[in-house]
């Protein structure tokens, strides 16, 4: 039988899953108080970049299986299961700001009329759900309800793929009526037998923060051997080969880089360390790896400053602005570091980027944006690619370089062969290549 889901936030997290719920043959509404937004939906557009979830989006308001509502009271109390996918912003102290989950709750406990099953997908620190159902049991007085927590564990530029082909599903579940629902939600996944990990609402959302932790730091790790290898001659690509050749290990997560950034990581390892120190629990791993990675960011900007002899009214072409390919999320990108750091001393940045630069010219509308990455070289003095977008990898040199003024190119995706980017005439770095 069809679940009726209430979806409340239709951003990254809440788009995906009402999308990906409806096409499990669920009944979904998707809520949002941005009318603009809900107007966009309606027709069938996507505020976000996200390949493939147009065609789902479409496909599912078609069927007449999704809709979309700034009615947020009618929605959840026409709804079973609601499911809150708002944003938990980095607060100042580096806590996860609620607010917008509470504003939720708020709602929920106004139009709580019958039983429901209230599903929490953002990411919210340990301790959240209970909270949540102790809020509800105070505004309400009763009890027919339960709170699950459902984490989500999406790749941005790859979401839809991992929501409907995830490696487990999480379900924090203390009832066995609301176990049997969220059962029922998700039977799909049962079928292509996806395992499902019930737990209690603490251990799944501990789940979440130590996966992003420790894929963080997978990352960090890799960024500082690639350091070394460069110190000592070696070759990263070979080291991390080798490396995920052991099964403990796996090759996931091992690619050198400018640093990690996203609108996960950086949010998620600061939280936990966050409330590992509210816990009085020292999270010595995790602080450093927040640190080396800002660490790694500046790196970039001081081999591009050893490469050029000065910054100072060089022209620095950036190809790259999104903090991965496939997605126009510029959240926490590397860009935005480095970017800054040319600015303040004294170049000029001429930017391209397939998806990113028009959320990128919020933050820097003053630098000079360009259609085209064969744009964005006319006479620059060096080359920082930061992004690791396939049309990168394709590059006509010869023609880059006739149009520059420098031959600097600074690869820190390590996308080019580095013996061709010099037979053309440049001079080549990577991150952690001889």
């Amino acid at each position: 039988m069809a679940a009726k889901i209430c979806v409340i936030g239709t951003g990254y997290v809440g788009l995906i899953a009402a999308v990906g719920l409806s096409d499990f043959g669920n009944i979904v509404v998707g809520v949002d108080l941005d009318e603009k937004k809900i107007n966009m939906l309606k027709q069938g557009k996507s505020p976000i970049y996200e390949p493939g979830v147009e065609d789902y989006l479409n496909r599912n308001l078609e069927s007449g299986r999704l809709s979309f509502t700034t009615a947020i009271d009618q929605a959840v109390q026409d709804s079973q299961v609601i499911f809150i996918a708002v944003g938990t912003p980095e607060k100042e102290n580096e806590e996860a700001d609620l607010s917008y989950v509470q504003a939720v709750v708020n709602t929920i406990a106004k139009n709580l009329i019958d039983y429901k099953v209230i599903v929490t997908k953002s990411t919210v620190p340990v301790g959240t759900n209970r909270w949540i159902k102790e809020l509800l049991e105070k505004e309400t007085g009763g009890n027919n309800f339960d709170v699950v927590s459902n984490p989500e564990f999406l790749r941005e530029g790859r979401a839809t793929q991992d929501f409907f082909h995830p490696d487990r599903t999480v379900l924090g579940c203390e009832s066995e009526k609301a176990k049997e629902i969220m059962f029922n939600v998700y039977r799909t996944l049962n079928v292509t037998s996806v395992p499902f990990v019930w737990c209690s609402l603490e251990t799944a959302e501990l789940i979440k923060y130590a996966s992003n932790a420790f894929l963080a730091t997978k990352i960090t790790f890799i960024n500082e051997i690639a350091n070394l290898s460069e110190a000592v001659g070696a070759d990263i690509h070979l080291v991390a080969k080798s490396m995920g050749m052991d099964g403990r290990i796996s090759p996931k997560f091992l690619h050198p880089g400018p640093g990690y950034g996203g609108s996960c990581f950086p949010k998620d390892t600061k939280a936990i360390a966050s409330f590992g120190r509210k816990f009085g629990v020292k999270m010595n791993l995790i602080e450093s790896v927040i640190a080396t990675n800002e660490i790694q960011k500046k790196r970039m900007v001081d081999k591009i400053k050893k490469l050029a002899g000065t910054l100072e009214g060089k022209t620095i072409a950036i190809l790259g602005l999104a903090f991965k390919q496939q997605t126009d999320d510029i959240r926490e990108s590397s860009a935005i570091t480095i970017v800054n750091e040319i600015i303040k001393d004294g170049g000029t940045v001429q930017a391209h980027d397939p998806k990113a630069m028009d959320n990128f010219s919020k933050l820097f509308p003053d630098i000079m944006y360009c259609h085209t990455a064969y744009d964005a070289v006319k006479n620059a003095d060096a080359i920082m690619i930061l992004t690791e977008w396939n049309e990168y990898r394709g590059l006509d040199l010869e023609k880059i370089k006739s149009n520059m003024n420098g031959n600097i190119l600074l690869d820190t995706r390590n996308l080019l062969d580095p013996d061709v980017v010099k037979d053309a005439g440049f001079i080549y770095e990577g991150v952690g290549r001889k």
